[in-house]
């Protein structure tokens, strides 16, 4: 062989292992990946993407169904599926229980007895860029209770890595992007103008106040078909039009900060609002829903290029997860129609009875109340003060609440249906949903009359007697049909009439059961254990059954619930460390922040309870050894010391297989 060729061939090979050793020691501290973008798409049933994945002609969602780790089976393991406990879980690792968010809002009635705190609500701190900045408190990850993996990652790069979260929601880009977070930038709901506060800044950086004041504003206003409206986040943003606007500002923010394009891995939050703004009102099986899916998928084509072009290294260097918050219930009135047994509860009615039972008990004659206003599914918040001064308890107030339930449920029945046995009895642990101000909404009049089942029209018949006089009609016909007879349809059955679903609550638990561990140990016990938090004072947590949900003002929909359909989400991961395929099996929300720590090598947040997706890691091959170096001479049969142990060579060489 000659002297070019010996020189060559090593050189060859070391170029063949380059990007694997590279991956193999890949970490956040030497800008291994450069970027990692994690989107959140708010109210995102996973079944979206297989059900409209057809539509998908682009390299949107399709980066990770075709060319990156996608889990079809990814579920929430508790029982409060809202939006600011959903983004806290992504980013922490960690369910309620470990992060502290529960819901959107909650009752502090040491910090405000008007009305409920929000999940990110700081009244140290103020608004900055708002144009009414004294109107309302300033904003911070105050009540998060655990740290985010932006965090770790300032925490492993002394502040190096710079860490941000976007959303048209104040809790959604406060809570995943952490407590060291450099920014989180929000909408105000006027003008749509971003916003931040000043636990991050006293002032809104120059490339941001250059966003405002152009014309980004006014083009998101008239893609939304709505020029010059003051109502930015309630009409723009159940457009697709506000996803466009979100990525843009996105695009903005990468730009103006530098965002990879430093000596250590940095990281970029986007939480896309615009599904669950208009989810809520259309439901998930609208066809309004779908194009908004069909429009996002050409959004993020768009932005992802875009990132290929502008990071460094571009995507062969830049991570990106996807996941959602939540998911949604059907329409309830869609439901109905197709005989499930869906209900919607009057809240006020619901409010009223337990207020009764409550006076009836403690404060005969009176009208004390008990409950606190302005709740939501699944937490029944008790008014402390009322029962403080009748000298009751938690535990008593509690359990009276919980005992009060099942004949508040039965009130409910819609005239002609009859209330479920089982809600009458305490034992069985039933409870309505929580309750609204009262005269908020009334009950649709689905929830009052039997639900008549559409009957499709039948296609016309098809002529199966020959033409009269033709030789197959005479040898074949009946001799009780003549030339003359014409086939008359048969007239459509009539509708179907269904009764009413009646209300139902299939279980309650007060705050001291969950606090204490009281729960069945199943998997369903470790749904609710980690449904629990201490924020909001007493309460009862409160299940109604599946397709079951308060009456809602606009008769959409909503999400708050244990089942299904409410807690599953996609989960998708795409960059170099990651092995494409479609992945069955139960995963969590939790894992992403774990298998993203792992592959970074920082430590996992420090209420992390997630999983290391292993099953979709790459595993490197080994470096070849060098001609004359020990592994060269090892003799056949010894075992190769750069194999994982219990794993044999060609494993290790090929890594897992794609499912």
């Amino acid at each position: 062989m000659s002297t070019f060729k010996r020189s060559l061939c090593p050189l060859l090979a070391a170029l063949l292992v380059v990007p694997w050793t590279q991956l193999a020691r890949a970490s956040a501290y030497d800008a291994h990946p450069r970027l990692i973008v994690i989107l959140v798409v708010d109210q995102f049933r996973a079944d979206y993407l297989d059900r409209y994945r057809g539509d998908f002609k682009a390299r949107g969602f399709r980066l990770f169904l075709d060319h990156g780790a996608y889990f079809e089976d990814c579920y929430y393991d508790y029982a409060n599926t809202k939006t600011a406990p959903g983004h806290a879980t992504l980013a922490t690792g960690a369910y309620t229980d470990g992060h502290g968010i529960a819901s959107n809002a909650w009752w502090d009635l040491s910090r405000n007895k008007q009305r409920p705190v929000t999940s990110v609500e700081d009244e140290r701190y103020r608004i900055i860029g708002e144009i009414h900045p004294d109107k309302d408190p300033g904003a911070s990850p105050l009540n998060l209770r655990a740290s985010t993996i932006g965090d770790s990652l300032r925490l492993a790069t002394l502040g190096q890595a710079k860490v941000f979260g976007i959303s048209l929601k104040d809790r959604s880009a406060i809570l995943p992007a952490g407590y060291s977070a450099n920014g989180a930038y929000w909408i105000d709901a006027a003008s749509g103008a971003f916003i931040t506060s000043s636990y991050y800044m006293n002032a809104l950086p120059d490339w941001v106040t250059a966003f405002n004041s152009g014309d980004r504003i006014t083009q998101a206003q008239e893609e939304a078909g709505d020029p010059g409206t003051r109502k930015f986040y309630d009409v723009v943003g159940r457009t697709p039009a506000a996803n466009s606007y979100e990525l843009d500002f996105a695009r903005a923010l990468i730009t103006g900060e530098q965002l990879g394009r430093h000596p250590v891995t940095d990281l970029l939050v986007i939480s896309l609002s615009a599904n669950d703004i208009l989810g809520h009102q259309a439901g998930p099986d609208s066809p309004q829903v779908r194009q908004m899916v069909d429009s996002l998928d050409q959004q993020l084509d768009s932005f992802f290029s875009w990132l290929d072009k502008n990071i460094p290294d571009g995507l062969a260097n830049t991570w990106i997860a996807l996941s959602a918050d939540h998911g949604v219930a059907p329409v309830p009135a869609q439901a109905i129609a197709l005989g499930m047994p869906a209900a919607t509860i009057d809240m006020a009615k619901f409010t009223a009875g337990i207020n009764d039972a409550m006076n009836a008990k403690f404060s005969p004659g009176e009208k004390v109340g008990y409950l606190l206003p302005q709740q939501e599914l699944p937490y029944l918040a008790l008014n402390r003060p009322s029962f403080e001064v009748a000298g009751i308890n938690e535990q008593e107030a509690e359990q009276a609440i919980q005992q009060a339930i099942p004949a508040a449920v039965a009130s409910l029945a819609p005239a002609g249906g009859a209330a479920d046995p089982a809600a009458a009895d305490p034992d069985t642990a039933q409870s309505p949903s929580t309750a609204q101000s009262p005269g908020a909404v009334q009950p649709p009049a689905a929830a009052q009359e039997p639900s008549t089942a559409p009957t499709p029209v039948p296609p016309p018949l098809a002529r199966t007697l020959p033409r009269a006089g033709s030789k197959q009609r005479a040898k074949g016909r009946s001799s009780s049909i003549t030339a003359t007879d014409t086939v008359v349809a048969a007239p459509p059955p009539p509708p179907v009439v269904r009764q009413p679903a009646v209300p139902i609550v299939v279980h309650t638990y007060t705050r001291e059961q969950l606090a204490s561990g009281e729960l069945p140990p199943s998997e369903w016990g470790e749904v609710l254990a980690h449904s629990y938090s201490a924020n909001g004072g007493w309460y009862v947590m409160v299940i109604t059954a599946a397709y079951q949900m308060q009456t809602l003002a606009n008769g959409g929909t909503t999400h708050f619930s244990p089942w299904s359909y409410d807690r599953h989400v996609p989960l998708g991961f795409y960059g170099g460390p990651f092995t494409p395929g479609i992945y069955h099996g139960r995963v969590q929300p939790v894992d992403l922040a774990a298998t993203l720590a792992s592959l970074l090598g920082v430590d996992q947040p420090s209420a992390s309870v997630g999983t290391v997706l292993t099953q979709a890691i790459r595993i490197p091959p080994p470096v070849p050894a060098a001609r004359g170096s020990k592994a060269a001479r090892r003799h056949p049969g010894e075992a190769d010391e750069t194999v994982p142990p219990g794993q044999s060579p060609k494993a290790s060489q090929e890594g897992p297989a794609s499912p």
